[in-house]
C-alpha cells in the first residue's frame, strides 16, 4: 500500500457500534490495492465475518471500497479521485460502516484520501484584456484572474510569476477564506505615445514535485486619461436567499461610483469568482449591479456562498467588493429509510426482545427539518426501539403463534419536526415459520359406519380425518390403527387404514350372522420432531343382507321313497292336510316368510297360508278327485332382491291304504329319474369346487410367502415402518376375508335308484311312506311330536327310516362356503 496507514481500535458506549478504525490511503490506487487489514485491526476472526456475512454500508452507496469477507482485508473497488469526491475540500475521507449479522454488530471506518499532485494550475481563460489610461497613477492595481489548482496543500497552487515586468509588479493579497486575490500594480507611468499595446504573460506555479504551473496571456491598451477608478459603497455585502427560490429572484444589489464624467464614468459590473460554480448559479446586472439567481439552490448541498464582483469603467480602472449569500433551508427533504439488517422469516417460538431488523433513518434537513421520529403501526407483537442516534431496530415485544397470524406486515413510518412535516414509510414482510405446537385433531369425537355383509374384501368403508393447525411438515399427518382386538382376533385382520388418506377398508368379507358390529381405535400422528398424535374411537356396523334362501324343514322328500299325506275324502272345507315349516338365517325383513302355492294338481282343491304354511283344502272333498294330487310351494322371504325354495307336497286323497298303494307307484318312478340327475350334478360341482379350492390353496401360499420375504427386507433395512394395508387386501390366516371351508357328507349307494336315507322321528300329523322296491304292505305312522316343539333345533328335522337292498355305499366330501 502506498502511504501511511493509521490504525485505531477504540470501544464506544453506543449499543450497536463495537469499534472504528481509520485508515489513509493516497488518491488514484489501482483497483485490488489493500487499504488495510480490517479482521486484525477490529480483532475479528475470519470465519466471524464470513459467518456474520460482513458488508459495507455508505449512506451514500458509494462503493469505492469493497472487504474481503475471506481475507479479512479492505481493498479498492474503484480509482478514487479526490478531487472529484472532495472538491476543494482539504480534508477528505471516505466513512462507511461494517455489518454483521448473527448477532447483529456494527463497526466505524474512516478511510482518509491524501492528494498527490496530478493537476497543474489553470485559468478559465486564456488571456484578459486591459484598457488602462496614460494617466493611471503609479500604485494602481488591477485586478486579474486568479489560477485554479485542484490539488490541495502542498501540491495546490503556490505562486503567481509576472513577465516582463517594465511596468507592472505582482501582487497577492489574502483574503479571509484563505484564497488570494492577484493583482497588477503599475509601478512605472505608461506612455500611450510610446508604447500603445503591452503583452504580459501571467504564470500560476503549484508547490508540488515535480512542479507543475499554467498560463494566461494579458493584453494591454493604453488610453488617454481617466484619473478615477470606480469605487464601491462598501467592500463587503451580505444577504440571505431561501432555498428553492425561483430563477430571477433579487438576491442583493451592489453599487460602486466613479468620480470621472461622461464615457470614463460609465461602468459595469461582473462576477469574477473561478473557483466555483457561482456563476452557474448567481448572475449580475452589468448596468444595475442587481444579483439574481439562474437556477434553483439546494441547501443540503451549500450553505453559503461568496460572489467576488467587479466594477470597471470604460478606462479600464477597477474595483472589486465581495457578496457574502447565506442560504436559508427549507424542509424539503423526507426522511430516507434504510433497511441496514433484516430477517424475513423468524420462528414463532423467538424469544421477546429478538431483535428482526435494522433501519437508518436520515434526513438531509437542518434543524428541527432534520430531527426524526419513527413509529409503527399498532396492534403487532413488534415494537421499535432508538438504539442508536438515527439507528432503530425492530425487536419482538410478546410471544408470536403462528396459527394466529402467520404473516405480519410491518409498516415503519418516520416524520421530521419541520412545518410542514414531511414523512416517509416502508413495509416489511415478516414471516413466522411453524414449529411443532399442535396436536391433530379429529373432526369428529367419534366415528360410526356401516358396511353391508358379503362385501368385497378391500372396499373402502368411510374416512376420517384429522386436521393439524402446523404448516408444512409439522401438519402432514399419518394414519394407523391401534393395537387391538375382535374375539379374540387383532382389529387389522378386519380393517386398514390408509396412512395418507385416513380411509378405512374392508380386508375381509363381513358375515352379519357371525359379526354384527366391532370397535377399534385409529390414531392420527403429526410429521413434526417430536410428533404429536391424537386417536377417535370408531364404531362399524355389519348390515344385514338378503343372503339366505328360506329352508324348509318339514316336509322332507327323499330319494327312493315318497312322503304323502293323506286326505280322506270325507275332509270338509278347511281340513288340515299338513303344514310347510320353513327358517330364513337371515334378519329382519329378510327373514319374513311367505308361503303360495306354486303349482298343484288341482288349485281349487287346495290352499297354503300365506304367513303360517298351513296346507288346508278349500272345498268339500268329492269322489271325483284324484288319489294323487301333487303341490308345488314356494317359500319367498321378504328380501330385496327375495330368495325362494320350493317344496313338492304329494297328497293321497282316499279313504284306505290299498286304494293308494297302486296310483302312488308313479311318484316313487318319478323319483328316481330326479335321484339321476342329482347325483350327476352332485359329481359336476364337487369337480368344480375342488378345483377353485387348490386355486385359493396356491394364491394363499403365494402371498405368504411374500408377505413373508417384505418383511425380512423390512426387519434387515432397520427403517421405521408404518404399518399400511392396501385396499382389497384378503387375510389368510383363519380370520381373513377367504370363505369359510365346510365339509358335507352326501351318502349314494352304487344304484342311484335305491337309496340309504336316514331319518329320525315322525315329522306330521298322518304320514304315508312307501318303498318301490318292498312288496310288505303300507305303514302309517302317527306323528310323536311337532317338529316345531324343538325350539332349541331348529334346524334339526324328523324323518322317516327306509332301508335299501343297496351293497355299496359312495360318501363324498364336497368343500362349499357358508
Amino acid at each position: 500500500m502506498n502511504g501511511q496507514v493509521l490504525l485505531f481500535v477504540c470501544l464506544c458506549a453506543l449499543d450497536a457500534v463495537l469499534g472504528q478504525a481509520s485508515y489513509s490511503i493516497p488518491e488514484e490506487m489501482t483497483r485490488g490495492s489493500l487499504v488495510g487489514n480490517i479482521a486484525q485491526d477490529l480483532g475479528l476472526e475470519i470465519r466471524r465475518l464470513i459467518a456474520g456475512k460482513a458488508k459495507i454500508y455508505s449512506r451514500n452507496n458509494e462503493e469505492y471500497i469493497e472487504l474481503s469477507r475471506e481475507k479479512g482485508v479492505l481493498l479498492v473497488k474503484e480509482r478514487i479521485d479526490r478531487e472529484a469526491l472532495c472538491a476543494h475540500t482539504a480534508l477528505c475521507a471516505l466513512q462507511f460502516r461494517i455489518i454483521l449479522e448473527n448477532p447483529i454488530e456494527f463497526y466505524s471506518v474512516n478511510v482518509q484520501i491524501t492528494d498527490i499532485n496530478d493537476n497543474a494550475p489553470s485559468f478559465e481563460k486564456n488571456e484578459m484584456k486591459f484598457k488602462i489610461s496614460e494617466s493611471a497613477i503609479i500604485g494602481a492595481k488591477f485586478v486579474l484572474e486568479r489560477a485554479v489548482d485542484f490539488d490541495v496543500g502542498n501540491n495546490g497552487l503556490n505562486n503567481y510569476e509576472l513577465n516582463p515586468t517594465d511596468h507592472f509588479a505582482l501582487k497577492l493579497q489574502n483574503n479571509a477564506d484563505g484564497n488570494k486575490n492577484v493583482e497588477m500594480v503599475l509601478q512605472k507611468p505608461l506612455d500611450r505615445e510610446r508604447e500603445e499595446q503591452m503583452s504580459l504573460v501571467l504564470t500560476a506555479v503549484d508547490g508540488g514535485e515535480p512542479r507543475m504551473s499554467g498560463t494566461m496571456l494579458i493584453h494591454i491598451t493604453v488610453l488617454d486619461a481617466n484619473d478615477n477608478a470606480p469605487i464601491f459603497t462598501q467592500p463587503t455585502y451580505k444577504a440571505i436567499v431561501t432555498e428553492n427560490s425561483p430563477a430571477g429572484t433579487i438576491v442583493a444589489t451592489v453599487t460602486a461610483s466613479d468620480a470621472d464624467t461622461d464615457l470614463n464614468s460609465k461602468m459595469s459590473y461582473s462576477i469574477t469568482n473561478t473557483l466555483d460554480n457561482v456563476r452557474k448559479i448567481f448572475n449580475v446586472n452589468k448596468e444595475s449591479g442587481q444579483v439574481s439567481l439562474i437556477q434553483n439552490i439546494d441547501f443540503e448541498k451549500s450553505k453559503h456562498f461568496q460572489i467576488n464582483l467587479l466594477a470597471s469603467d470604460d478606462g479600464g480602472l477597477t474595483d472589486s467588493c465581495k457578496l457574502i449569500i447565506d442560504v436559508q433551508d427549507v424542509n424539503d427533504n423526507k426522511p430516507e429509510i434504510n433497511i441496514m439488517s433484516k430477517s424475513n422469516v423468524i420462528s414463532e417460538d423467538a424469544e421477546i426482545n429478538t431483535v428482526v431488523t435494522v433501519i437508518n433513518v436520515e434526513d438531509l434537513d437542518s434543524g428541527d427539518n432534520g430531527i426524526v421520529k419513527c413509529f409503527i403501526n399498532d396492534n403487532i407483537p413488534f415494537i421499535l426501539t432508538n438504539s442508536e442516534n438515527n439507528f432503530y431496530s425492530l425487536v419482538t415485544d410478546s410471544e408470536l403463534d403462528r396459527e394466529r397470524s402467520s404473516e405480519y406486515n410491518i409498516t415503519v413510518m418516520c416524520s421530521d419536526e419541520g412545518v410542514p412535516s414531511l414523512s416517509s414509510s416502508v413495509t416489511l414482510t415478516l414471516h413466522i415459520s411453524d414449529v411443532n405446537d399442535n396436536a391433530p385433531v379429529f373432526e369428529r369425537s367419534s366415528y360410526e359406519a356401516s358396511i353391508v355383509e358379503n362385501n368385497t374384501p378391500g372396499l373402502s368403508v368411510f374416512t376420517v380425518k384429522a386436521r393439524d393447525a402446523d404448516w408444512n411438515q409439522n401438519a402432514r399427518l399419518s394414519y394407523m390403527l391401534e393395537d387391538s382386538s375382535v374375539n379374540g382376533v387383532p382389529v387389522s385382520s378386519y380393517v386398514s387404514v390408509s396412512a395418507d388418506s385416513g380411509v378405512i377398508h374392508a380386508v375381509r368379507s363381513f358375515d352379519y350372522e357371525h359379526l354384527k358390529e366391532f370397535n377399534f381405535r385409529v390414531r392420527a400422528q403429526d410429521g413434526g420432531s417430536p410428533p404429536l398424535s391424537s386417536n377417535v374411537s370408531v364404531r362399524v356396523i355389519i348390515q344385514d343382507q338378503n343372503d339366505n334362501a328360506p329352508q324348509v324343514l318339514y316336509p322332507v322328500l327323499t330319494g327312493g321313497s315318497v312322503l304323502a299325506e293323506m286326505v280322506p275324502r270325507s275332509a270338509d272345507v278347511g281340513y288340515l292336510v299338513t303344514k310347510v315349516v320353513a327358517v330364513d338365517v337371515d334378519s329382519g325383513q329378510n327373514a319374513w316368510l311367505s308361503y303360495k302355492v306354486h303349482k298343484a294338481t288341482d288349485r281349487a282343491l287346495f290352499e297354503v297360508g300365506l304367513h303360517n304354511g298351513e296346507i288346508r283344502t278349500v272345498r268339500q272333498v268329492t269322489d271325483k278327485d284324484a288319489v294323487k294330487q301333487r303341490l308345488s310351494v314356494l317359500v319367498e322371504d321378504n328380501g330385496q332382491p327375495s330368495r325362494s325354495a320350493t317344496v313338492i307336497v304329494n297328497v293321497a286323497v282316499a279313504d284306505s291304504f290299498p286304494e293308494v298303494l297302486s296310483e302312488f307307484t308313479d311318484f316313487s318312478m318319478h323319483d328316481k329319474e330326479y335321484n339321476d340327475k342329482l347325483t350327476f350334478y352332485l359329481v359336476l360341482a364337487l369337480a368344480v369346487v375342488s378345483f377353485l379350492f387348490i386355486t385359493c390353496l396356491l394364491l394363499i401360499i403365494s402371498v405368504k410367502v411374500y408377505r413373508w420375504r417384505q418383511s425380512r427386507v423390512l426387519y434387515h433395512s432397520n427403517l421405521p415402518v408404518i404399518p399400511y394395508y392396501p385396499p382389497r387386501y384378503s387375510d389368510t390366516l383363519g380370520t381373513g376375508t377367504l370363505q369359510h371351508v365346510y365339509n358335507y357328507e352326501v351318502c349314494r349307494t352304487t344304484d342311484s335308484r335305491k337309496s340309504d336315507f336316514k331319518l329320525d322321528r315322525a315329522a306330521s300329523h298322518n304320514v304315508l311312506v312307501m318303498d318301490p322296491s318292498s312288496t310288505g304292505t303300507m305303514q302309517k305312522i302317527h306323528s310323536e311330536r311337532n317338529i316345531l316343539d324343538e325350539p332349541d333345533s331348529p334346524l334339526e328335522v324328523s324323518h322317516l327310516r327306509f332301508v335299501s337292498s343297496s351293497a355299496v355305499n359312495i360318501c363324498l366330501v364336497m368343500p362349499g362356503s357358508l
